[in-house]
């Protein structure tokens, strides 16, 4: 077995130069990039800024038992750039920032670099930055993601109108689904005693949905390109109602959705339905799913078919009627946000 290297037998600036030696930059804006006391990006004149951060924590963002490190670090980057196209706008650079402890090597870090890199090279997006320190707690990693975007064209939470049309993109749920099965496997790998083979055969899709996520830059593009301009958007992280509250407060409108316009993958309705769960709870509340949300303008109806694996599943309604869900024998749900809580217990 090879031999790994002690973080500390490095030191902090030759470790920094090791992780980040193969990294590339790809926008014009990057003046300046690692090497320096702060990055230097040339904003211009034409573009308003977009930033956002997230922090994520071994133990309750990530588990290492099921997660590898260049997933980890290819997910770490994926869920800020989310972000960036959930605003109509580009990601352009990120800063990472990791705490990491003594049970950690120098490969280990490699290897989640290896994913960061990978990231970075396929949304074309540039590292810039960050810093590198010991944790006593395991893991941590915080990104910053900036991005840009024409002013006209950034689209905010706020912007749903009565008679607005609610589209989703991709399918919903999928990734609950495989951290479930990732969950399940592991209880039954801790209580074995000998050889363990994880029963993962027929739920691929579900672990590559839960493990290494995809913006969605395809679908914003396609938007841009048909001069399509959503009146309010987000990701979905959280878990579809959630967020359809979230709008529905930001915009201060009410909101109908429909069961049976909810888009399912076949492999999400088979684990849901074998773990005793009903599919449409886990594409309610499951999150994660890294998939836009978004109303329309009603004008905009006919060309919502031409957008390629965008849903249409319901429209926007005046704020009295609140936000429910039409089930498929015409009942009346109301939505609660039963997703992700970073403070519940």
């Amino acid at each position: 077995m090879m031999s790994k290297t002690e973080i500390s037998a490095l030191g902090e600036f030759a470790l920094i130069d090791r992780l980040t030696q193969n990294i590339k930059h790809y926008h014009p804006t990057t003046v300046m990039g690692i090497g320096d006391d702060a990055a230097v990006i040339q904003p211009t004149a034409s573009l308003q800024t977009l930033v956002t951060t997230d922090m994520l924590l071994e133990g309750i963002h990530f588990d290492l038992t099921y997660c590898p490190l260049k997933h980890l670090g290819y997910k770490a980057c994926v869920v800020n750039f989310s972000d960036i196209y959930a605003m109509m706008g580009t990601p352009k650079q990120i800063t990472l920032s990791i705490g990491v402890s003594k049970r950690f090597a120098v490969e280990d870090l490699e290897e989640l670099y290896e994913g960061v890199r990978l990231a970075c090279e396929h949304y074309h997006v540039d590292l810039v930055g960050g810093d590198t320190c010991a944790s006593m707690t395991g893991l941590t990693l915080s990104i910053t993601c900036i991005g840009e975007a024409a002013a006209e064209k950034i689209t905010y939470r706020n912007g749903a109108k009565p008679t607005d049309l609610i589209c989703v993109t991709g399918n919903l749920g999928a990734a609950y689904m495989g951290l479930r099965l990732l969950e399940r496997e592991k209880k039954v790998f801790q209580g074995e005693t000998g050889g363990f083979t994880p029963a993962f055969e027929g739920y691929e899709y579900l672990l590559e949905r839960q493990l290494k996520p995809e913006a969605r830059k395809d679908v914003a593009a396609a938007l841009h390109q048909a001069d399509m301009k959503p009146t309010a958007m987000m990701d979905i992280s959280d878990g579809l109602s959630s967020e359809l509250l979230h709008i529905a407060r930001k915009s201060g409108v009410g909101i109908r959705i429909y069961e049976n316009r909810l888009p399912i993958d076949y492999q999400t309705t088979s684990l849901a339905e074998q773990m005793n769960l009903h599919p449409i709870t886990a594409a309610l509340n499951g999150g994660e799913d890294y998939e836009l949300l978004f109303t329309l303008p009603l004008a905009l109806h006919d060309q919502i078919s031409d957008l390629e694996d965008v849903h249409l599943i319901g429209h926007v309604t005046d704020a009295h009627l609140g936000v429910a869900m039409i089930t498929a024998d015409g009942s009346e749900i109301e939505l609660q946000a039963q997703g992700w809580n970073a403070f519940k217990e």
